[in-house]
């Protein structure tokens, strides 16, 4: 049974020209976004963020994934999942994680038609959701040093 939240996963690579972040391309939407799923009955967000990425770029993460602060919430109605949950769940948390994929060559789920590697402001302009936005804007902050860097 899918539980009441959601994952984003942001997969990012360091590169001579700077960092790029992996956006992908929902195969049954004109939606780009980063990794994204629920969690399984009995899973953390974490181990969800690890399995999703598994999923749906192909990749085990070979370091641990990075929590970020940034959270949003998701009106439940935006899940077929959603009528099975109690009628007091209303809306359902989203938590934020990175993956540094390194050289990793990364397998697109049925999932998805399409991924692109992008520096921050041309990812800033793909995504499709705020929540997206907002993470990618902490880790971009973090990985240039600011507070909090990585």
């Amino acid at each position: 049974m899918r539980m009441p939240f959601q994952v984003l996963v942001i997969p990012f690579r360091r590169t001579a020209a700077g960092v790029e972040y992996a956006v992908l391309k929902r195969s049954d939407a004109d939606w780009w976004h980063f990794v994204a799923g629920g969690g399984e009955e009995g899973e953390s967000p974490l181990d969800a963020a690890r399995r999703e990425t598994r999923e749906e770029i192909g990749i085990t993460p070979k370091g641990e994934l990075l929590p970020l602060d940034s959270m949003a919430t998701i009106p439940r109605h935006w899940f077929a999942a959603g009528a099975e949950w109690p009628p007091e769940v209303y809306v359902v948390p989203e938590y934020a994680f990175a993956v540094e994929t390194g050289e990793a060559e990364l397998t697109l789920s049925e999932e998805h038609t399409e991924l692109r590697w992008v520096p921050y402001d041309e990812a800033q302009a793909l995504l499709t959701w705020d929540s997206n936005r907002t993470a990618l804007w902490e880790l971009n902050e973090r990985l240039r040093g600011g507070a909090g860097d990585l």
